[in-house]
């Protein structure tokens, strides 16, 4: 009877240690996310002009959907979600509707997950900014390209979907990283560099693909597995993964792209990771611009390293910083922050301010070039005393 009681007492032990290890590891998935109260939001909705704000947004938006906008978006401020909406199709020959749960290919956005990553692995010792390539491959057959200037488009490096266009299209093969890395060392000739390292800004899908294929090798451990320890269960980020993923749960929900009135399918270059190849939802792209502004899953001084623009070859409101880009001032000087993509019928954006908190974000798996124009809705966000110096328009070429 004395074992009976001692066993019942340990198992309660073990089942309320257990509990309290979950209740620390949900505190820690979710670090960034700081919910407000009806009252807070009401007070803040009061204090921005909200609901004249979302009235706007929305007329904006419906502008958009009558052009042939297809996909979600989600524009917020201070905290406060002050337009949310999904319009069309996830899958058109299925006819399935899109809903706020819908996962879209960010395209080329994912470079501000490999960019934080990368960040995060320098603030933990893991690398270096001035480290380079040959550090960690050493048959990379460049020299001199650091991890500082993969980050900012200045490495000089080939672009690989050119290089190996027709080894993947004549072989029917789906590379990762890692081959391609293994390409690139044993290439005959060697293609030839673009540019000197660190002497002329150039935006290259390389520079990031080569950064995710060394956080593989530093890590030990998958792109995917890599980003939801350290960035999308930190955020809270349930409904973002690498496409690569082996989990069969965050597959639920994944769109399907189309451009030019076709199905787009599987590319040879979806499985190389870093350049491309996040699915996220604009919920989750809320939790992830929550975290950049918390500065808990980088220093405050490596984030300002982040958004500081890089290149100077081209003058004017355009330039770009480590995995972001940035639209700037007459003094060159940041002014907003934001990443845009394109690849295989998705287009997608996140753009954001950080001194007047708002965030736009506008997801598509159709598409469609009016995504890029947002300056109407940043300009409905600043209100009535100050107009953005945003182009119509602000793709980069």
């Amino acid at each position: 009877m004395l074992f009976v009681r001692r066993l019942v007492v340990c198992l309660v032990i073990v089942t309320f240690v257990q509990a309290c290890n979950q209740k620390v590891k949900d505190t820690n998935e979710k670090v960034a996310e700081e919910l407000l109260t009806p009252k807070e939001i009401e007070k803040i909705k009061k204090e921005i002009n909200g609901d004249a704000k979302t009235a706007a947004i929305s007329s904006i938006i419906s502008a958009k959907v009558n052009a042939g906008f297809n996909g979600n978006v989600l524009v917020a401020q201070k905290g406060v979600v002050l337009f949310e909406g999904s319009y069309g199709f996830s899958n058109i020959e299925d006819t399935i509707r899109l809903n706020s749960h819908s996962k879209f290919q960010l395209a080329s956005l994912s470079k501000t997950f490999t960019a934080v990553a990368t960040m995060k692995m320098v603030e933990d010792g893991q690398i270096g900014l001035d480290n380079t390539v040959k550090d960690y491959f050493p048959d990379f057959p460049y020299d001199g390209v650091t991890i500082r200037s993969l980050l900012s488009h200045r490495s000089g490096l080939p672009y690989y979907q050119y290089e190996f266009d027709k080894k993947v299209r004549g072989e029917k093969v789906y590379p990762t990283n890692q081959m391609m890395m293994s390409w690139f060392a044993k290439a005959n000739p060697t293609p030839k560099p673009l540019n000197l390292p660190d002497h002329f800004f150039s935006y290259n899908n390389t520079n990031f693909a080569i950064l995710a294929a060394i956080i593989e090798k530093v890590s030990g451990k998958s792109f995917d597995d890599y980003l939801q320890e350290k960035i999308f269960k930190p955020a809270g980020m349930k409904e973002t993964f690498a496409g690569n993923s082996k989990n069969p749960e965050l597959q639920k929900n994944k769109t399907q792209g189309y451009q030019n009135g076709r199905k787009l399918e599987k590319d040879f270059y979806d499985d190389i990771q870093g350049d491309k190849g996040i699915y996220s939802t604009t919920g989750d792209l809320l939790k992830w611009y929550n975290l950049l502004k918390s500065e808990k899953v980088l220093s405050k001084e490596s984030l300002r390293e982040m958004y500081t623009p890089r290149s100077f070859e081209h003058p004017g409101l355009r330039n770009y910083g480590y995995g972001f880009r940035l639209w700037v001032n007459d003094l060159q000087q940041t002014d907003y922050i934001y990443h845009t993509g394109w690849w295989k019928g998705y287009n997608t954006i996140m753009f954001f301010d950080l001194r007047e908190d708002f965030v736009v974000i506008l997801l598509s798996n159709k598409y469609n070039r009016g995504v890029y124009n947002i300056r109407d809705i940043v300009n409905v966000l600043h209100g009535k005393n100050k107009a953005s110096t945003l182009e119509e328009n602000i793709l980069d070429q």
